[in-house]
């Protein structure tokens, strides 16, 4: 898995949509027979060149059918880079910065956060990046990302270093939420609000149907939004910690296979699209 930190791209990150297009767009991808809420890094990103080529290439042959949600930690001027690669598809939308933005992305690639659902998070953060990095200053065993947040702040962890025990607490005190994912990452977030919530609620905001929806993940960063009901995926590869915690939950399949390819095997698994 790469750093998770920011690449700036050209392209602009705007901060409003026009809400007749958003209103059109939500129609179109609603009206998909099947939609793909993937996590990037170690699940859409994942898997062999060859494997990630088959399900980029079986997107793009099936864009009138099939839709796709990006859903995880990277910012808005990471999609916009990434995106802009040749052979990466590029979303209907993104759920980013580990659920505390929710965009739009317009046909020039642009990503645009839609102001309507990201109200209830931008309250709850209260504008606290700041407050919270001068609370954490000097907590042993964390290292700033060098993005540009919004609604969050997150770390880089030399885990052998950390002091877990006095992060978590001063967090817990500020009144927001902690996450550590991969043992290498530590996200402060808006209480109540990560990768799941912030999915259910653009889904249901776009009408699609949670029973064609499936999401896809592979680190404790992606929990809330596996276990929130739609079918779902831990593609080969996935956190043992996430493991643990999602065997009990009927409505996730465990892939074998890595990354891409485990996304292709819970596609058949599930019988969410014919010509898969």
């Amino acid at each position: 898995m790469p750093p998770r930190t920011a690449t700036r791209g050209t392209k602009n990150i705007a901060s409003q949509p026009d809400l007749r297009e958003l209103t059109t767009k939500a129609s179109a991808i609603a009206g998909k027979h099947f939609v793909l809420a993937t996590d990037l890094d170690g699940t859409f990103l994942g898997g062999s060149i060859q494997d990630r080529r088959a399900l980029y290439d079986w997107i793009e042959d099936n864009r009138a059918s099939v839709g796709l949600i990006f859903v995880t930690g990277r910012d808005p001027e990471f999609i916009v880079e990434l995106t802009s690669r040749q052979g990466v598809p590029r979303p209907e939308y993104v759920v980013g910065d580990v659920g505390t933005t929710i965009a739009v992305v317009t046909p020039d690639g642009d990503v645009e956060p839609i102001g309507e659902l990201e109200a209830d998070i931008a309250a709850a953060w209260n504008d606290d990046g700041k407050r919270v990095r001068r609370a954490m200053t000097g907590i042993s065993g964390l290292t700033v990302q060098p993005t540009g947040f919004r609604h969050r702040v997150s770390y880089d962890i030399d885990y052998d270093n950390f002091d877990k025990a006095t992060a978590c607490a001063i967090v817990e005190d500020l009144g927001h939420e902690w996450l550590i994912s991969a043992n290498r990452f530590f996200d402060v977030l808006p209480r109540g609000f990560s990768k799941g919530p912030s999915l259910l609620k653009l889904i249901g905001r776009l009408g699609i149907d949670p029973a064609r929806c499936l999401a896809a993940g592979d680190t404790l960063n992606d929990l809330s939004m596996l276990e929130c009901g739609l079918p779902a995926v831990a593609v080969g590869g996935a956190e043992p910690p996430l493991l643990e915690k999602i065997r009990c939950l009927d409505h996730v399949h465990e892939a074998e296979a890595i990354g891409a390819a485990g996304i292709v095997e819970a596609i058949r698994k599930f019988g969410l699209h014919p010509d898969i």
